[in-house]
């Protein structure tokens, strides 16, 4: 590990490399063969399964879940910098496009990002999707391109609408449909609206 920004109790397993410059909040788990970038940011309890790369300029909030295999971009008209007609474009930061993970959100395996986006809160992105535009949070999304099936808790269970709102049936969360999206009517355990 090169970085001196890992939090307390963060397990990272081998063959992983968190290069310095990276920030790993506490309580994370990186599996094998891991590769988290310099400007790369991962908030506390997520989780980083095998063969996933952060790059710089990617956010992952807290609670998320990274499934194995996972892709992750940074720039969206990529040219290797050492290609002379090219090394202009690299002498700055400008290509860098930053992408966000929001808090509890789910990346299934082998899921690709293009890069520039946001995976809204607690959104699940199914396994093998290609993500080519945001990702409205509580969205479940599915295949190439992905594009929202549905709506899910943030305990993960599907949900079920009668018109425009609904009760998690795993643990009692209430939602209702918005123009933007979902929103939550109370968090779970809470008092009713």
């Amino acid at each position: 590990m090169e970085s001196d920004s890992i939090g307390d109790g963060t397990a990272i397993w081998a063959y992983s490399h968190v290069l310095k410059g990276a920030s790993v909040g506490r309580r994370c788990n990186i599996g094998d063969h891991c590769y988290i970038e310099s400007g790369a940011s991962i908030g506390d309890d997520v989780t980083i399964k095998n063969l996933t790369a952060i790059w710089e300029g990617v956010t992952i909030e807290n609670g998320a879940f990274i499934g194995p295999g996972v892709t992750f971009t940074n720039d969206v008209y990529p040219r290797s910098p050492r290609m002379k007609q090219a090394e202009n474009r690299y002498r700055g930061r400008e290509w860098l496009a930053k992408t966000v993970v929001g808090e509890g959100a789910t990346l299934g395996a082998g899921s690709v990002v293009v890069a520039g986006l946001t995976i809204g809160a607690h959104a699940f992105v199914g396994a093998g999707a290609v993500v080519t535009h945001d990702v409205p949070s509580f969205a479940l999304v599915i295949g190439n391109p992905a594009r929202v099936q549905g709506w899910v808790c943030v305990c993960g269970s599907r949900l079920e609408f009668v018109q425009t709102s609904t009760k998690c049936e795993s643990c009692g969360m209430k939602f209702r449909q918005t123009e933007k999206g979902l929103e939550p009517l109370r968090p779970p355990g809470g008092a009713d609206a």
